[in-house]
Order: C-alpha cells, then structure tokens, then sequence
C-alpha cells in the first residue's frame, strides 16, 4: 500500500521545502488538491524538488481545461518525476464550473467519460504524432510537431477520476487508471459500492479490476493524550460536516446508519451557522468515518481498516508543523511495511 499526504497546492515558493519534507519522512507521495491555486504548478516545483516522490493531482477540475492543455500538462509532469505522476480529474460541481470558471457542466458524467478519453488520445498523440479522437463532446484530429510535446521515455501518465454514485464508478473501472474515494468513504460504502462497481465497470471493458488503483483518503483523530485527541475531533468534525452537506453524498450517511444527516447540515448551513453544521456530526459519525487512535496504535488501526481494498492511503490531515509529519511518517513507514 502506497501511503501519501494530502495538501492543498502551496504558494510556489513553499512547495519545494513541502515535498522535500514529505520525503524525508518517509511518504511515498504528495497528492495536490485543487482549490484557490492550481496543483500542476505546485507538482512542477515539487518534482524538481524531491525527485523520486510520487505526485498526483486529487483532483484537479476537468472541464474549464480542454483535454489538449490538461495532457499536455500531465504529459510534462511525468517526465519531470521520471514516470511518477497522476493525473487525477474531477468534475467539481455545476455552480463552480458554470458560475466560476465559465465553463460547461451539462451531462457531467458522460462529459468526463469522454475527457478522459480524449486526454489518454493526446497521450497516444503525442508518441505517434498522429491525432484522432471523436467522442460526445470532444472532438480532437489535429497535431502537429510543433505544437507536440513529443515522446518521453516513461509509460504514460495514469488517468484517475473522482467517483462517489454508481454510474461514475463504473465508468471509472471501465476507462480509468484509478479511483479518487471521497473523504466520507468509510469501510462499508467502500465494501458496497466502490469495489463491486469498479468491478463491473472493469470486467465490461475486458480489464481487470486489480488494474484500477482505489485512492482512498483516511481522516485521523491521533494523539497520546485526550486533550490532543480532543483537539483533533473538533477538525474532523467540522471537515466532516461540510463534506456531508452536498445532496448528492447524503446516501452514504443514510446506509451507514446515520439518516437525514445531510438535511440537517444543510439547514445549519443555509442559516450560515458553521458551528451548528459542525454539531451534527456526533461521535458516532466520528468513530464510523474517522480514525482515532494514539501513534503507537494508528498503524495497525488503519491498517485493519483499509488493508486489501486501498492501493494508496491518502492521509488527510498529516499536515502541520515539521514534528507532526515526521511522527506521521513513521506510521506511513509501518504501514508500506506491513502492508
């Protein structure tokens, strides 16, 4: 099991001290969300900065880029780490796509199925020189040397994609290299969605499922002390409610025992009561879709929850001060070898 640190992209002259710490303490790899700032720019420092640690965007948005510039740049970036770059890919929501970056959102699902197959077309492009996908939405024939970036020496980058409902995960098995789990994907809706349907989606392609890597992040609630642990679950807390306040995602707390938590959210967040969201989630949320442990113990604990099923553990709070993610190393170092 690969173990990586999950960041938000950092102001560039940061990053490279980041990525230098996260392999010094013994990570196999940096995953770069996509927020105010962009992850190609910050994966670019960083694989410059600590060559040999694994980058991947998790996730970065699709649809405001064409699928020409976004193999270009995934392209570049699995040169510069030697073959150690994905290239992960999420749709985002409509209101920030349409309303933010001015782009189309219709038919998501559909639009990413084929974006993904057009970047791993201009992948093939830019080995042959030869251009030819025409799909639902994209419709790609035309290259030439000078606008190529040419071959590398390495495999092309993997393609991921976010996957939360049934559909995107079957597609993610059909024409994906990976999985991006969402936060809130605990044991059971890893156990009743993600593996059978990535499964399926494999098996109807002719693939195998084993080839789909599952990306799955883990919040952590670790310390040695209460007062610690206590600490940390306020910030479990609040991360949990706000992923747990989008509609599409209230299924999941449904099936894990907890109805209506979503609607309850939502009502706290449309009366802008960030703390009475962050209220919603008990205790019993936290022990179901967090970790908690002290550091002796958190190994083996997430070990026992996710051995067999994650092919990267993404850890979703590690970061800190420079103690915090060396001590968080050690568990990453333990984890790769028991794993």
């Amino acid at each position: 099991m690969h173990i990586d640190v999950m960041a938000l992209p950092q102001p560039l002259g940061s990053a490279a001290e980041l990525a230098r710490n996260t392999q010094a303490a013994g990570f196999s790899g940096l995953l770069f969300t996509e927020a105010g700032r962009t992850a190609y720019l910050t994966a670019a420092v960083a694989s410059q900065a600590a060559p040999g640690l694994e980058l991947s965007t998790g996730v970065a948005v699709a649809f405001p880029r064409s699928p020409f510039v976004t193999a270009q740049s995934a392209w570049e970036l699995q040169e510069a780490t030697g073959g150690r770059f994905r290239l992960g890919l999420g749709t985002q929501v409509r209101t920030h796509v349409v309303r933010r970056y001015g782009a189309t959102f219709d038919h998501p699902g559909p639009r990413l199925r084929d974006y993904v197959l057009a970047v791993k077309a201009c992948f093939g492009a830019f080995r042959t020189g030869k251009l030819d996908h025409h799909g639902q939405f994209y419709d790609l024939d035309f290259i030439t040397p000078q606008w190529s970036p040419g071959p590398i020496e390495v495999a092309d980058p993997c393609v991921d994609i976010a996957a939360v409902g049934p559909w995107m995960l079957r597609m993610a098995g059909e024409v994906a290299d990976g999985v991006h789990v969402h936060p809130l994907g605990e044991p059971g809706y890893l156990a009743r969605h993600v593996v059978p349907k990535v499964a399926e989606g494999a098996e109807k392609a002719g693939r195998r499922p084993s080839d789909i890597a599952l990306i799955v992040p883990a919040m952590t609630i670790v310390g040695d002390t209460d007062e610690e642990r206590n600490k940390e679950r306020e910030l479990v807390r609040a991360s949990l409610s706000f992923y747990g306040s989008t509609p599409n995602y209230a299924f999941i707390w449904d099936e894990a025992g907890f109805e209506g938590t979503t609607a309850r959210i939502r009502e706290k967040q449309k009366a802008g009561d960030f703390a009475g969201m962050a209220a919603q989630i008990t205790d019993e949320h936290l022990a179901r879709f967090a970790t908690e442990s002290t550091w002796d113990g958190l190994a083996d604990k997430l070990l026992d929850k996710y051995r067999g099923t994650a092919t990267r553990l993404v850890l979703y709070n590690a970061l800190g001060d420079p103690e915090r993610l060396e001590r968080y190393g050690e568990v990453a170092q333990r984890i790769r070898a028991d794993s």
